[in-house]
């Protein structure tokens, strides 16, 4: 072990233009003038270029708990990775937690724009930081550097496997350069060697424990592997990188996959050397699938569901996939959300403690019923927008027909929406072209009936009196009790039961009941045999409109009776 001189010697070799000390950084970024209770989180991804939910259901957990403390919630770009980072990956990102609603008020708020006070937020414009810390570390002979080969480190885990161990890494008698001389790595540096900085772990074996506060009480062993902290090309590791930044970002609480357990020794650790308080921790289970009688991760390249791109292809409105995350999260939420049918899910008081220790199964018909649910609720005015966004992006011929009618369009989605019982039958806004094209009148053209038609009860010589008939007494201001019992009396005096208990009762009576009769007005309509309210369905179309599309199926009727 070098001296105490020896150390600051190696310290100014190693890092010979760092002139700050975690002192000056301490100063430079003081804690947050926050309120004591306050929860300060983040979203920490790195620019792959690619979104999983995964990302949206830890930023959600992350916001909600920063916003129910009044804290702060903050987005970091983690790219030391530089193999892995690809172009327009930053964007992808900040797309879409601005998509979900869960985009950080602090940190990178655009691909160009890092916004508040703990800058930079992105790792690789934070170099100067770590070698704060990485100087600091070497001075007090808690870190070294380390000019192994590749081929040296396989070599180890050659040895390391033949000797039957089961701690595989540097440390020990394979830690070869832990222990190296100041002329040894004068001499090494000379020649122009490279090197990562190791952490100088103990080597003692010992218990650690923590209380995480979504896990409950951890205990593990101690780290006693020499890790890098610093890469070769000066970029820190992200066991390094993450301790340094959510202390100095003044991170209350971190968040984050069941995955960096393992790891967890060796972030203890440095909080420990670097003798900064530890935040707390929150380790949450993945989102998973059931396969067979296993159970496996949500996958990007199985899975469609598991990309954030996936959704927003599909039209899913933002809040649904969240208060669907919420229900995976927090078990009591659906209680919640039962008992407060028309809050905002924000105001429901998220419990860390209660998100689920083992992997929370997706359940694409649990989202769909969820969609369906908090679709119904939302204004008609708002549903049109929303679909006309997605429209633009996923189906541009179908968002020439919404900008061409916008008061129609919104008509068609205000049908059954503001009453005690909503209609629920929009998932995805990909839903709507199929399931309300038919208003427009070419695509109405275009459709083809005949599978409706011919699923009809009523003959075609009862449907041509029945929509004659109702021509010639339709008047758009009747009230829906008495446009009814117009159709009632058609109805009647062609044989059909007004009712269908009447038609139970004595089905050898009627030819068929009043509901075979509207199903021909259904399709004469619109084509279809399922249909929302047919009376606001007609109100909307207007007058002219209907008798038009009621002609038009008169003239098919006739040709079928012939």
């Amino acid at each position: 072990m070098l001296t105490q001189s020896e150390l600051r010697d190696l310290a100014e070799l190693l890092y010979p233009d760092t002139t700050e000390t975690p002192a000056d950084l301490e100063a430079k970024y003081p804690p947050r003038d926050l309120p004591e209770s306050a929860i300060v989180t983040r979203f920490a991804p790195s620019p792959t270029g690619y979104v999983h939910i995964g990302g949206i259901y830890a930023s959600l957990i992350s916001k909600l708990l920063a916003e129910q403390s009044d804290g702060v919630f903050f987005l970091r770009i983690e790219d030391t990775d530089q193999a892995r980072k690809v172009a327009g990956g930053t964007e992808a990102i900040i797309a879409a937690l601005q998509n979900f609603q869960v985009a950080p008020t602090e940190g990178f708020v655009s691909a160009e724009k890092q916004q508040g006070d703990y800058g930079p937020y992105l790792q690789s414009e934070r170099i100067k930081i770590y070698a704060v810390f990485a100087k600091w570390m070497v001075a007090h002979g808690l870190a070294y550097p380390c000019f192994c080969s590749r081929e040296e480190l396989e070599q180890n885990v050659q040895e390391q496997e033949a000797a039957g161990l089961l701690k595989k890494g540097y440390y020990g008698k394979w830690a070869k350069h832990r222990d190296l001389s100041l002329d040894e790595i004068k001499q090494q540096l000379a020649q122009g060697n490279e090197f990562v900085l190791r952490i100088r772990a103990p080597q003692e074996s010992r218990k650690i424990r923590i209380k995480d506060l979504v896990r409950g009480k951890l205990e593990f062993e101690n780290n006693v592997f020499d890790m890098v902290l610093i890469k070769s090309n000066g970029l820190p590791t992200y066991h390094f990188a993450h301790v340094i930044d959510d202390h100095l970002m003044r991170t209350t609480h971190i968040s984050r996959g069941e995955e960096w357990l393992s790891s967890l020794p060796l972030h203890l650790q440095l909080f420990e050397m670097l003798e900064i308080p530890q935040p707390t921790y929150m380790h949450f289970s993945h989102i998973g699938k059931k396969e067979g009688d296993s159970v496996r991760k949500l996958s990007k390249r199985q899975d469609p569901e598991a990309t954030v791109g996936s959704y927003v292809e599909q039209g899913y409105y933002p809040v649904a996939v969240l208060e669907y995350l919420l229900n995976l999260a927090n078990s009591n939420f659906s209680d919640w959300r039962r008992n407060n049918p028309d809050k905002p899910y924000t105001e429901f008081l998220f419990d860390p403690r209660k998100i689920g220790k083992t992997i929370a199964l997706f359940d694409l018909k649990k989202l769909e019923h969820i969609s369906r649910d908090v679709v119904s609720k939302l204004k008609a005015e708002d549903v049109y927008q929303a679909v006309l966004a997605w429209a633009r992006q996923f189906s541009p011929a179908f968002a020439t027909y919404l900008e061409t009618y916008p008061e129609y369009s919104v008509g068609i989605f205000n049908i059954e929406r503001n009453q005690p019982q909503p209609r629920k039958d929009i998932v995805t806004w990909s839903d709507v072209p199929e399931l309300f094209g038919y208003f427009y009148d070419e695509l109405f053209a275009k459709s083809d009936g005949t599978a409706a038609y011919e699923k009809l009860i009523v003959s075609p010589e009862d449907a041509i009196v029945a929509l004659r008939k109702s021509i010639d007494t339709y008047d758009p201001a009747d009230s829906q009790e008495a446009w009814f019992e117009k159709h009632q009396l058609v109805a009647e005096q062609l044989g059909y039961a007004r009712d269908l208990k009447s038609f139970k009762a004595e089905p050898d009576s009627f030819k068929g009941h009043i509901g075979h009769v509207m199903a021909a007005f259904r399709v004469a309509l619109t084509h279809q045999l399922n249909t929302p309210d047919l009376h606001q369905l007609m109100q909307v179309m207007g007058r002219e409109r209907v008798v038009e599309r009621l002609w038009g199926a008169i003239g098919y009727f006739e040709a079928k009776a012939e």
